[in-house]
């Protein structure tokens, strides 16, 4: 199958001579959630508005529902549904004017029962009526959401979308997120909520100083490079790690009564069998011990940092 998103040897760079995308490759397939993760500043946004129209590309191809973005951009726009960081959106309309305009723009047919539908969805109904100088800052964010919804895209852009949300409404727009995945829509998402990527996402991507560093399976990418510490309490405080421990990857906390282990996830669990052994042999006790496992924000700080 066709990926919804194509992008070949991708390339953009500003007037004043500044590269922004480095030669980008990516593939995003259809029904899945795909996390864009990187620093400021590394090309996150620029990319995502290339390929949604906002943006012109310096060289390269990108295809967006199989139309190329360029040569057939306004088959390319009607797939494609953008949520941007910044709300911008008319003040004095309603709820419901903002949302059907938004639809109409795209060419579509009125749909009462599809906007009704996706303004129930986002705890909006009850709100159509309202000016959007009325909302909070978090339902003006779910007004953004409809707007992209609005034309049924098949491609979901959602561009820090929770960006000043309070958490039951991130709540509930996650929710929502996995109920279009599951009705076949693609999303792209791009978060500082590392744990939102860590929960939601089938594939993460790494963008740092406009190249992608890397793409990888979630699962497949905190087992390869995930890393686990065991944290031993000790009975007594050491002023530093004995001689026969030295060789081995093993850090003393500041107040002596901590001895932390470092060791791969992938691998058997026979260092910690010897570390264990070794502590016994030399005499040092323990009273407590527990394991700790990266997760998704200590690999990304290590990739954008290595």
């Amino acid at each position: 199958m066709q990926p919804d998103i194509s992008v070949k040897h991708l390339n953009k760079t500003y007037g004043d001579g500044f590269r922004a995308l480095k030669d980008i490759n990516l593939d995003i397939e259809h029904g899945e959630i795909f996390a864009l993760l990187g620093p400021n500043g590394a090309g996150k946004t620029t990319l995502i508005s290339i390929i949604c129209g906002i943006v012109n590309l310096t060289s390269g191809q990108v295809t967006a529902g199989g139309f190329d973005i360029v040569k057939d951009y306004r088959q390319a726009r009607k797939t494609i549904g953008l949520v941007p960081q910044e709300l911008n959106t008319d003040s004095f309309e309603t709820v419901w004017d903002t949302v059907s305009f938004s639809r109409g723009l795209f060419g579509k047919p009125a749909n009462p029962a599809h906007i009704e539908q996706v303004l129930r969805d986002l705890s909006l109904w009850d709100k159509r009526d309202n000016r959007i100088m009325s909302l909070s800052g978090g339902m003006k964010r779910r007004v953004m959401i409809a707007k992209a919804l609005s034309h049924e895209p098949q491609i979901l852009f959602l561009d820090e979308p929770t960006a000043g949300v309070d958490v039951e409404l991130r709540r509930d727009m996650w929710n929502m997120v996995r109920k279009l995945r599951e009705s076949g829509v693609t999303i792209i998402l791009t978060t500082h909520y590392i744990e939102e990527a860590e929960e939601m996402a089938d594939r993460i991507g790494v963008i740092r100083q406009g190249e992608i560093i890397l793409v990888e399976e979630k699962t497949s990418l905190m087992s390869k490079l995930g890393k686990k510490e065991l944290r031993l309490q000790l009975q007594a405080p050491l002023e530093k790690i004995p001689g026969e421990l030295t060789l081995e990857p093993v850090e003393l906390s500041s107040d002596g009564y901590e001895l932390i282990y470092s060791f791969d996830s992938q691998e058997e669990q026979a260092g910690v069998a010897r570390l264990l052994r070794m502590l016994g042999d030399i005499g040092i006790e323990y009273r407590d011990l527990r394991t700790r496992e990266s997760s998704l924000e200590d690999i990304f700080v290590g990739l954008v940092h290595e």
